[in-house]
């Protein structure tokens, strides 16, 4: 079983409830039926019992928990003695921005690592428009700052480091710029671009793209469709031919996670890790 396996079987079992499963670890529900199916088909034996009103470990699914709870409660306890020794890392961590002002947004986080590790020295780079794991990708960074769910293959999401709600950025002329609030129903039917990673419902394939943030800008003003954007952007990209509507309360978030690429978590990354948790 793969790491990001083990950890939706075994909060599945705890939970015993697929939405609050994928709210736990900040992914799809979808996501979470697809993992369990897959170990299923794998195992060749059910896990769980599914009914409308419940679900509920099946015996062999019991057993699997308690084995796979020992083993992975001992690899987190491998973990974090390595993070205890990690006080006394050096070098340079790497960090990459999707949303370069998460640098000030989380700055308590990055202020605590410098604390607990004055012998790291840390330095952020920015991270591509249109591809925001591109020097992750690369090998150019440790570790990226990015918005949940990361679910493309090889690489693992770490804990979260800011959240924030989202505003839909348009023209000042525009039919929703009046609005207090819109809501996601309100992007069908217009143009969406997509600044980086979306998370659902606002990750969508882009009716157009941009290739930079600043002509992103220019044909959001020009009334060439609508963008969302995590709240910070309101201050952050304000501008006299834009407006920034703030979705209606109870619309999902932006989450900002930790991101490494599989297998490269060096003693710097867990050690930022454990800062976070």
């Amino acid at each position: 079983m793969e790491r990001r396996e083990i950890e939706i079987f075994l909060t599945l079992a705890d939970e015993l409830h697929f939405g609050r499963t994928a709210e736990r670890l900040l992914v799809s529900q979808a996501r979470v039926s697809q993992t369990i199916a897959k170990l299923e088909r794998r195992f060749g034996v059910a896990l769980f019992e599914r009914t409308s009103r419940r679900v509920a470990l099946t015996p062999v699914g019991a057993a699997l928990r308690a084995e796979v709870r020992a083993g992975h409660d001992r690899i987190e306890k491998g973990i974090a003695a390595a993070v205890a020794a990690g006080r006394g890392v050096t070098g340079t961590l790497a960090v990459g921005l999707e949303a370069p002002a998460v640098a000030e947004l989380a700055a308590d986080v990055f202020a605590r690592f410098r604390a607990r590790h004055p012998g790291v020295e840390v330095v952020f780079r920015e991270a591509g428009f249109t591809d925001p794991l591109d020097l992750l990708r690369a090998g150019e960074v440790d570790v990226t700052v990015t918005n949940a769910p990361v679910d493309e293959e090889g690489f693992e999401q770490g804990p979260e480091v800011y959240r924030e709600p989202v505003v839909l950025a348009m023209a000042r002329g525009h039919r929703l710029a009046g609005r207090e609030t819109v809501t996601p129903a309100d992007l069908d039917g217009e143009t969406v671009f997509r600044a980086g990673r979306r998370a659902a419902p606002y990750r969508r394939e882009p009716d157009r793209t941009a290739a930079t943030l600043l002509e992103l800008m220019a044909l959001l003003a020009a009334g060439e469709g609508v963008c969302p954007l995590a709240a910070h952007a309101a201050d952050y990209f304000a501008r006299p031919s834009l407006v920034m509507v703030p979705f209606a309360p109870g619309s999902p978030p932006v989450s900002w996670v930790l991101c490494w690429r599989r297998g490269q978590r060096t003693a710097r990354v867990a050690s930022l890790v454990a800062v976070v948790e």
